[in-house]
């Protein structure tokens, strides 16, 4: 008997169809599948993503600081301010300035602000002899605790000089900054707000005055930036000391 190989080839034609037409739907049924898994796993990691960068973010600390006050004029609108936002800081008052506004300097300490030591006339500190130096901040001391009842741990020194032989009885730290808004010598709200923004780090101090109404705005608005990035305002010994 012959065989017809016209038909044995349009059988293995017809076979090799089948095959091909299975493994097309075998492939499209469970990669349909395994692309669904995909996408479900990318969006629940970036859910993950989104919520470890928030804690991250929760947990960062910042120091906002002012020199130079207690000022008349505007301590108390930048206190009002932090206050609305439960905002704290720290604040180098200079000694002369606490004897004469000492109900100014009362309010930073009962609304739960850090006080440091800013010398007493605002003076270089580095170019006065030791005995000088030192009875600049004992006076400073001294006249915040009359006011306060404590004795302030940290001094910043005046332009960041520190006298290179001076030993503070008690001992204090000595506190620079990280970020220098420049507030001082600007009269324009958004530059010194951006001389503070793209600097922001955990951990970072930055260094303001209570000494204009410049300053104050500028801080406010520093303040509510940094807050919607989820830091946390702190006082310098949650920073220093812990």
């Amino acid at each position: 008997m012959g065989v017809d190989f016209r038909s044995r080839k349009w059988l293995l034609f017809l076979a090799l169809a089948d095959c091909i037409l299975l493994i097309l739907w075998y492939r499209g049924l469970f990669g349909t599948a395994e692309n669904t898994a995909q996408a479900s796993s990318g969006k629940s990691l970036n859910r993950k993503e989104i919520s470890q960068n928030s804690v991250e973010a929760e947990g960062k600390k910042i120091a906002l600081t002012f020199d130079d006050g207690p000022n008349d004029l505007y301590t108390e609108p930048l206190l009002d301010g932090l206050k609305e936002r439960n905002v704290k800081a720290t604040f180098f008052l200079i000694g002369n300035e606490v004897l004469e506004k000492p109900e100014i300097t009362r309010r930073i300490a009962e609304e739960g602000h850090m006080i440091g030591n800013h010398s007493f006339y605002h003076v270089d500190l580095s170019k006065l002899s030791e005995e000088e130096a030192r009875m600049q901040i004992e006076r400073t001391n001294e006249v915040i605790y009359e006011v306060t009842g404590q004795y302030p741990q940290l001094i910043r020194p005046p332009f960041g000089k520190l006298h290179p032989r001076l030993v503070c009885d008690p001992p204090m730290a000595e506190v620079l900054w990280t970020i220098d808004s420049r507030d001082w010598e600007l009269d324009d709200v958004g530059t010194v707000v951006m001389n503070v923004l793209p600097k922001a780090e955990d951990n970072a101090i930055i260094l303001m005055h209570d000494a204009s109404a410049t300053s104050v705005a500028a801080a406010l608005s520093i303040v509510d930036s940094l807050l919607k990035e989820g830091y946390t305002f702190v006082t310098l010994d949650e920073i220093l000391f812990v």
